[in-house]
């Protein structure tokens, strides 16, 4: 890092070892002037950076505790993203879910323009059907950077899904939502037990951890799905 480091890089790099799993969560970072000295900044540069980071959610700031990292992070503008397990255990329904493609592949072009990835970026592709007293529930359709969580390439998603793992596995510092009504596809209305074009609920998710981008998925629900936050 270089000398006299502003709070934006010090904030990135703090970011990129929570990402890498540097600083895991849980953990206890070390202190203010420790930090100051590594970046060769003033106490109050590294102080800012670190009031960013805890206002993300990312980290935990308590006085006299020190800092540690989130092990649940809060998620952006506290718009609380959901495990979609809990949501059909909360409502009474018994969940249940299949892991239907696996793959390490080049991103479609649409996914590398959210992501700003090149051609050749490869990225770990999943495709879940989540379920709900055995009827689906949701299809997940989701892209994972793996420069920025390597450890998903090796990740048992055969029996938990991506949403659990990740939340646990890779923290973010911002999201963009897009929700939408849509038409369902030959494919996706064969997997929600729905006619071809009928209507479905879709979501949208890209995060990322400081510039880095995360993940993108694509979430497609039956028409009768609520979208249910709180603020």
């Amino acid at each position: 890092m270089a000398q006299r480091a502003s709070f934006r890089d010090i904030k990135q790099e703090m970011e990129r070892r929570i990402a890498r799993r540097e600083w895991g969560p849980g953990m206890l970072i070390p202190g203010e002037e420790e930090l100051a000295r590594e970046f060769g900044s003033a106490r109050a540069t590294v102080n800012r950076a670190l009031q960013e980071l805890a206002r993300a959610g990312v980290v935990e700031r308590k006085r006299k505790s020190g800092t540690r990292i989130a092990l649940h992070p809060v998620r952006e503008a506290r718009f609380v993203i959901p495990l979609v397990r809990q949501e059909i255990e909360d409502e009474g329904g018994v969940y249940g879910y299949r892991l239907l493609l696996r793959e390490i592949a080049p991103a479609p072009e649409l996914v590398r323009a959210k992501l700003d990835l090149a051609r050749a970026d490869k990225m770990l592709h999943l495709r879940c059907l989540h379920m709900a007293d055995g009827r689906p529930w949701q299809f997940e359709d989701r892209w994972i950077n793996l420069s920025a969580v390597p450890a998903a390439r090796a990740a048992d998603f055969s029996a938990t899904g991506p949403n659990d793992w990740l939340v646990t596995h890779a923290p973010f510092s911002r999201a963009d939502f897009v929700f939408k009504a849509a038409r369902a596809g030959d494919g996706e209305a064969e997997l929600l037990q729905l006619l071809p074009g009928e209507a479905v609920f879709v979501g949208e998710r890209t995060t990322w951890i400081g510039n880095q981008p995360v993940t993108f998925v694509r979430m497609v629900h039956p028409p009768s799905h609520e979208l249910r936050t709180s603020l």
